[in-house]
């Protein structure tokens, strides 16, 4: 199945226009033509089967047959993740993270942080890939960047962990994971958090925990999280 993605599609709508981009893809791509079935979603859980009625490089229309709205998770995850020195290891985690199951990112700045721009538009449009090869119809939202203490100082109505890499007693996440509840875990930089920020997380309600028996990398650390998540809640 291959899946298209409009944000500006809703239940109510009977008809879609695709971008010059996106005909082409149909058209001259994929080869579709007239009676062919599209499958799209707006990334908000709505699932729309439409049937081509105009098959053109340049402006592919089709007549939408069928809307539902896709069930969604028993439990929302929400990863607080320091952006990586190298984008393309950051990029990685937002694809892998997103087939797995991520709800929410937030790029959090750190003491040890090497780096403090992100690119929130590249950022979203892998976002947006990653759904559609997932065949996905909820798109995780990005939120804008901020530093690690506005971020644990909001409310949070959701089970709350810091993994860090410090000798420090913790306990493993999957042993403290309860199935079926929001989660909003933090995710360090290259340099881990700093024993100040560690203290602050404790501080404000967040459980250090700790991912497995050997070091990870950012990414790799924020991929595990995400699937331990996901993993307790298949059980």
């Amino acid at each position: 199945m291959q899946l298209f993605y409009n944000a500006d599609l809703t239940q109510n709508d009977t008809e879609i226009r695709f971008s010059k981009e996106e005909s082409r893809h149909i058209a001259k791509v994929l080869r579709k033509s007239v009676g062919d079935t599209l499958n799209i979603t707006n990334g908000k859980g709505w699932l729309f089967s439409a049937e081509i009625s105009i098959a053109d490089v340049k402006h592919c229309i089709a007549t939408i047959k069928t809307s539902e709205l896709q069930p969604k998770k028993k439990y929302s995850l929400h990863l607080a993740v320091a952006p990586t020195k190298m984008n393309d290891r950051y990029e990685w985690f937002l694809e892998k993270a997103t087939e797995i199951g991520l709800d929410t990112i937030t790029p959090i700045f750190c003491d040890n942080s090497e780096r403090r721009i992100i690119k929130a538009e590249r950022f979203e449009k892998l976002l947006q890939s990653a759904m559609k090869q997932s065949l996905n119809c909820y798109l995780p939202k990005l939120n804008e960047a901020m530093s690690f203490k506005a971020f644990i100082a909001q409310d949070f109505d959701s089970q709350r962990f810091i993994a860090h890499c410090e000798e420090t007693d913790k306990a493993s996440l999957k042993s403290e994971l309860k199935a079926h509840q929001d989660v909003t875990i933090l995710i360090g930089p290259e340099g881990d958090f700093s024993s100040k920020e560690i203290t602050m997380a404790i501080a404000n309600k967040f459980q250090p925990v700790m991912l497995g028996t050997t070091r990870l990398r950012t990414e790799t650390a924020a991929v595990v999280a995400c699937h331990s998540v996901a993993y307790t809640n298949e059980l």
